[in-house]
């Protein structure tokens, strides 16, 4: 049984994200920290190619994007859950909704001129020049849009203003009554902002969401230990990845199991990852693919927000 292995840095918020469900399973886990831009050789020798954080490894087994990662968590531990039983449709697609609508408008403003020239005030020479070039890189080809920032201030209240309606309603401390995975995805923008004076505001303004954002953090981030990007390599390179899912497929038109397929994101991150189609689940894709330093691997990447391309 292989502990996961979280591939992620300090500052990205949907690092944050699966941090706070590893400490909300009361999980443990090792801890590989991997470099905020580009170049990083030693996450896509596992990857085949995605690059975004953060990035979680089981063995041989390697799940890309948050969403599929709280999935898998979920597995490893299905108590307490992230899914409550008869909510699991209200709470995917309030986390989608924070995933998407949310985060870009809390990029926008976290990211705002005098915002990063805070984050990046105690930075080396170049950093700051290195991580505009590497972002612009990033949203390069896909359909998200940088939100401006006079909208996304604007727009704002309204959505603190929903968030604060929906935790007076709730039967309980949180946005459904009890902690979901719901919870997780509006908390790591949220945190996002708090992280920095100028728009610490934004979150504290608002008394309700603040005291609920506070009960979330609160569940820390589980038992860990730190591993080298090496260490990590040599784990999935000796290991065997886990059988597959008994589910039946469900192919897509012009391609199939057993195709050679490439597997990228629409939104940004872009960059494909290429193997053998294994399965295609409800939520999951599986690929298999072969890398000189991690050996055989299986890549699980989400179906929803990822294109398929016969090869």
């Amino acid at each position: 049984m292989h502990e996961p292995v979280l591939h992620h840095y300090p500052s990205s918020p949907f690092a944050e994200k699966v941090r706070l469900i590893l400490g909300f399973k009361q999980l443990s886990w090792r801890s590989v920290i991997i470099p905020r831009v580009m170049p990083k050789p030693d996450l896509l020798a596992l990857t085949g190619g995605y690059r975004r954080t953060p990035v979680l490894q089981i063995g041989a087994d390697i799940y890309c994007d948050s969403a599929l990662i709280a999935r898998r968590l979920e597995a490893e531990k299905a108590l307490p859950p992230l899914l409550p039983e008869g909510q699991e449709f209200n709470v995917a697609s309030l986390a989608a909704w924070a995933d998407g609508q949310l985060f870009l408008h809390a990029a926008s403003l976290a990211f705002q001129a005098e915002a990063v020239a805070q984050r990046f005030a105690q930075s080396l020479p170049g950093e700051l020049k290195a991580f505009v070039a590497d972002r612009a890189a990033l949203f390069k080809g896909g359909t998200f849009d940088r939100l401006p920032l006079e909208q996304a201030r604007q727009q704002w209240p309204t959505l603190m203003a929903r968030l604060e309606q929906q935790l007076s309603h709730a039967d309980g401390d949180y946005l459904f009554g009890e902690p979901s995975l719901a919870d997780f995805a509006v908390a790591h923008s949220l945190w996002l902002l708090r992280a920095m004076p100028l728009t610490a505001g934004l979150v504290d303004a608002w008394p309700a969401v603040a005291a609920w954002l506070d009960r979330v953090l609160g569940f820390g981030h589980g038992s860990y230990s730190e591993l080298s990007a090496a260490e990590a390599i040599e784990i999935a390179r000796t290991a065997t990845p886990a059988p597959l899912p008994a589910e039946s497929g469900l192919e897509g038109n012009g391609w199939r199991v057993g195709q050679q397929v490439a597997v990228a994101a629409t939104d940004y991150g872009v960059d494909p990852v290429e193997g053998e189609l294994l399965h295609a689940g409800l939520e999951e894709l599986i690929l298999r693919r072969e890398d000189p330093r991690a050996g055989l691997l299986h890549v699980h990447l989400p179906r929803l927000g990822f294109r398929v391309t016969g090869r």
